[in-house]
């Protein structure tokens, strides 16, 4: 038994290295809190969870379980359903809205491809040690986004008062 999870602890580093720097809390610390950014708090989140984005009449909203959060947009929802699905509760979202669809677009690439890496070199391995494999992953991203931090509360203005 022992020899398996070392066998699956193995792989996840494995993924990891063979992400490198789109390893999604490297993608997070590394681009994300680098900006001027808030922090969102999920508040009753489990790491298996159903995650979907909707668009209804009122507008985007991410569907986390049975409970529904209204995003201003869909670049929000987008970057927001990449933390939810890893069980993050606590997340920095950039204050630019400029910037959350690239930042999105770079953070769902990377949760799929550690997806598809994990299936990829799990394909040996029974069902059990699969769903093990990526509970690791989820476990792993998830210590790290919470050692990163989720930012400030509300953002930093900068405000000059020169005048000339």
């Amino acid at each position: 038994m022992s020899s398996l999870l070392v066998t699956v602890e193995e792989l996840a580093q494995t993924i990891k290295y063979q992400l490198g720097d789109a390893w999604l809390p490297s993608i997070y610390s590394e681009r994300v809190l680098k900006l001027r950014t808030r922090s969102y708090h999920f508040e009753t989140l489990k790491p298996a969870t159903r995650v979907e984005i909707q668009h209804t009449l009122l507008g985007v909203e991410l569907k986390i379980g049975r409970r529904r959060l209204l995003c201003p947009d869909l670049a929000t929802a987008r970057y927001l359903s990449v933390f939810a699905r890893s069980g993050c509760n606590d997340v920095a979202v950039p204050y630019d809205i400029t910037k959350i669809s690239q930042l999105a677009d770079e953070l769902e690439s990377s949760w799929y491809r550690m997806l598809l890496l994990a299936d990829q070199d799990s394909k040996q391995l029974g069902a059990k040690a699969k769903s093990r494999l990526r509970g690791l992953l989820f476990a792993n991203i998830r210590a790290e986004v919470l050692a990163a931090g989720s930012g400030t509360r509300i953002p930093e203005f900068r405000q000059s008062t020169k005048q000339r």
